[in-house]
């Protein structure tokens, strides 16, 4: 079957936020599956309910293990039709993702790369940062940011999985009603051509955050609902603003409220105007306001085409478990995020990423079945921790009377004359790949996302860590830094024997002589320092989605105890 390209229109407006006509998407077609072909009820080892950014990141990376699995999508297309753009800033650890799944080139290819973003209050810069110049960000071999429509990503993702195969991507197909027991979960499907059931061992729920399967498991959450209103509007100039992050807490074109300007892919500008608490939707996205507001802010004489404008409101929400019975929660089915710092789908993309490695090791009988168990360890801290810094960024933005408001403005009068001061500017922390600290699949000196650095295999051929990680194929990486002594060496041949699923690898600097079969060459020592600085002679175990697992000083029985751990063997 040929994939459906995405293909730019007339662009016209849309005053709700799900009536753009901005771009025409790509529109699959239903396939009978075999359940009604056959008249029968089949089982699954996993079925994924919803093929947004995190259903689709799951399947892919599932496929990429040669997994099997079913999505279920009620839509016949990627992205939300109308909705325009929606999520358009993807941060190095999603890029990376999206490098070992093999979309990364046309991800890289279509959108905008940036990494220097700049604060303003009123006419004055009070805050600005590059994000190459920060270590977190400099050693990978994928930029810290681009920004790109969020169904692009999905399309590609789309074209991705057929390529792979293994997994079953069936449109048009509708959850209706759910239930479980101790053996297994059924689902009843509706579809063009009638409804059936299927039975599944593990489901996972992507379809976002108005999911019945909160109503179908009892899961609890706690909710914040905020009066903070927002028109947003996707637009083209006839000239070009400066390709970084714009943003103003107090912009004098928007009535001192903030304003935030990206460039996304097809030359489209993304503008979010913060409103007035009780403004009046219909009216704050008609085109003659949207005109005159862009007008303010650019000027008269630029020339400005419409793609897309819509009213937008908030609020947060975060489960207080994102695992119930056989099902398991991400993307936005598991929490919410305030639209500050790009952390709502890159955070859906590091669930799906977490979660994919752990069913492939439980299914393929590499892990114990506890092991699904650190999803909810670590993927419910990272949503808590993004759930409340972006909240602190909502107060920030729209401070209730009083404290919070004086803070504010003691805060930008201090950035303006002192540098102390302007980090404390808060328009949005930046996404970055959380850091798990409660985690059982976690050593001590575990827990932390390792870039994607270059290596050299040999001379004058060069990779990068997730080559490795492709090569360890869902089994845990484990590294040996320099020169090792002759037990240490064979400890690892008897490891890499003893049918536990580890790939070991030899990590060599200048001046060391391979010992082992399989090793790699580190000469400017960025993979070790990634690795968080491991000592010479020592080892890291790094899992398949290049979080750390553990390290240690020397090759002896603590290896074998983080292997065991990691897999909660």
């Amino acid at each position: 079957m040929n994939t459906p390209h995405f293909q730019d229109v007339q662009f016209t407006n849309g005053y709700e936020f799900t009536q753009g006509t901005g771009y025409t998407l790509p529109e699959y077609p239903f396939v009978k599956p075999p359940e009604l072909i056959q008249n029968k009820t089949l089982r699954h080892a996993v079925v994924i309910v919803g093929g947004g950014i995190s259903g689709l990141t799951l399947a892919c990376g599932l496929a990429n293990l040669g997994i099997r699995a079913v999505l279920l999508d009620e839509d016949n297309t990627v992205g939300v039709k109308g909705a325009s753009s929606r999520g358009i800033c993807y941060t190095q650890k999603s890029l990376e993702i999206f490098q070992k799944l093999g979309i990364f080139d046309r991800i890289a290819k279509k959108g905008i790369q940036w990494s220097v973003g700049r604060t303003f209050a009123g006419n004055d810069e009070v805050y600005n940062f590059d994000l190459k110049q920060q270590s977190n960000f400099s050693l990978s071999q994928q930029p810290a940011f681009i920004n790109i429509q969020q169904f692009y990503i999905e399309g590609y993702l789309v074209e991705r999985i057929q390529e792979l195969g293994c997994v079953d991507l069936r449109w048009q197909s509708r959850v209706t009603a759910f239930k479980q027991n101790k053996d297994f979960a059924t689902l009843s499907v509706e579809t063009p051509e009638g409804s059936y059931q299927l039975q599944a061992d593990h489901v996972i729920d992507a379809t976002g955050s108005h999911t019945p399967f909160h109503a179908w498991t009892g899961v609890s959450m706690e909710s914040k609902k905020g009066d903070d209103r927002w028109c947003i509007a996707d637009v083209r100039f006839d000239t070009h603003p400066p390709t970084e992050r714009h943003t103003w807490i107090e912009a004098p074109f928007n009535e001192n409220r903030a304003v935030w300007q990206h460039l996304m892919a097809d030359d489209v500008w993304r503008i979010d105007y913060q409103m007035a608490p009780n403004a009046d939707a219909a009216y704050i996205s008609r085109e003659d306001v949207v005109r005159e507001r862009l007008e303010r802010q650019f000027g008269k004489k630029v020339k400005v085409d419409i793609v897309w404008v819509g009213p937008y409101a908030y609020k947060s929400q975060c489960l207080t478990t994102l695992r119930m019975g056989r099902v398991f929660f991400m993307g936005d089915t598991a929490k919410i995020v305030n639209p500050f710092g790009a952390r709502g789908g890159n955070t859906g993309v590091a669930d799906a990423d977490n979660l994919a490695w752990k069913l492939a090791a439980v299914l393929r009988g590499h892990a114990d079945e506890a092991l699904l168990e650190s999803y909810n360890d670590e993927r419910l801290e990272a949503a808590q921790e993004n759930v409340k810094v972006t909240r602190r960024t909502a107060r920030f933005l729209r401070p209730a009377d009083g404290v919070e408001r004086a803070f504010r403005k003691a805060t930008i009068s201090l950035a303006k004359q002192f540098p102390f001061a302007r980090s404390l500017i808060n328009t949005g922390r930046m996404a970055v790949a959380n850091t798990y600290r409660g985690s059982r699949a976690c050593g001590e000196t575990g827990g932390t996302s390792v870039q994607n650095v270059k290596i050299q295999w040999r001379p004058g051929k060069t990779g990068a860590l997730n080559d490795l990680l492709q090569w360890a194929d869902g089994r845990l990486l484990i590294l040996v830094f320099g020169q090792q002594s002759k037990a240490s060496i064979k400890r690892l041949q008897e490891l890499s024997a003893s049918g536990l699923p580890v790939r070991c690898v030899q990590v060599l600097s200048k001046g060391d002589s391979a010992q082992a079969r399989e090793h790699i060459w580190d000469l400017q020592g960025h993979l070790q320092r990634a690795c968080v600085s491991v000592p010479a002679g020592g080892w890291a175990v790094i899992r398949p989605d290049g979080y750390l697992a553990d390290t240690g000083k020397s090759v002896n029985g603590n290896l074998i105890a983080a292997v065991a751990t990691s897999l909660c063997l």
